[in-house]
């Protein structure tokens, strides 16, 4: 077999040049991106195979309600056939809860229901800690259009809706998640969609009935608390759990 050329190696995941023109494939990794929490990334093993399997499953809903996404289909167990796309350098980040960075720039308690989704941006630079920025920067920087702001708006609120509805579906409370957009051209038209992927990684997750089980025991109401194996827990829950794959890591959450 020829060997595949590398495109790309992130934290997380490694791109290959796709089959066919336009196509890339993304394999899945077990190292997790570090965060504040979590300064160096921590190897979990079979961490990317489920991480493959549920960014499959929130893309083709995604892709299936409408929402363009750069998935195509899975090809096995660690890797996806995607499109290829001109990824904007930011990091697009949509909060519904008060946690994390948001709880401690701003003072608001863990937890608290945000009045409506909010929608960041941050600067993708490592090196910089990948800073937040306003929607001035990325236009004077030419990140980025008005018209491509606008859109990229919509479109994660779009995500938003998707991704709630499915989570609390199966018993959990989404407080944020981040994503990356990408450009495609169908002849001159350009088009923007969802890239990278959505899992655990990228999202933080509350287990709801962890709550009520302690209001029913205590009486008390309590706000939910983070699930301790966020990755096979949400995959069984989802119903896409590979019989073969056991392990209870923690979650990578948005700072």
């Amino acid at each position: 077999m020829a060997r595949r050329k590398k495109v790309y190696e992130g934290k997380a995941k490694i791109l290959y040049e796709g089959p066919e023109p336009g196509t890339l494939i993304q394999y899945f990794k077990d190292d997790s991106a570090p965060t504040a929490s979590i300064p160096a990334p921590a190897a979990v093993e079979g961490k990317g195979v489920l991480n493959n399997r549920l960014s499959e499953f929130f893309m083709t809903g995604l892709n299936a309600i409408g929402v363009p996404t750069h998935f195509i289909r899975r090809l096995n167990m660690r890797e996806q056939l995607v499109r290829m796309a001109e990824i904007i350098p930011l990091e697009v980040v949509v909060r519904n809860f008060a946690a994390g960075e948001l709880s401690s720039r701003l003072g608001i308690p863990e937890g608290t229901p945000l009045p409506r989704p909010i929608v960041e941006y941050y600067y993708k630079d490592d090196r910089l800690g990948t800073p937040m920025v306003s929607e001035e920067h990325v236009i004077a920087f030419n990140w980025a259009t008005q018209q491509d702001l606008d859109d990229i708006v919509a479109l994660a609120l779009r995500v938003n809706d998707f991704l709630s509805g499915v989570m609390m579906g199966v018993g959990i409370r989404l407080a944020d998640f981040r994503i990356e957009v990408g450009r495609i051209w169908e002849g001159d038209y350009m088009r923007l969609i969802v890239a990278d992927e959505i899992s655990p990684d990228s999202c933080r997750l509350w287990d709801v009935r962890t709550a009520s089980e302690a209001m029913e025991r205590d009486g008390v109401t309590r706000e939910p608390g983070p699930m301790a194996d966020v990755y096979t827990e949400l995959a069984r829950r989802l119903g896409v759990l590979p019989t073969n794959v056991t392990h209870t890591p923690k979650p990578s959450l948005i700072n």
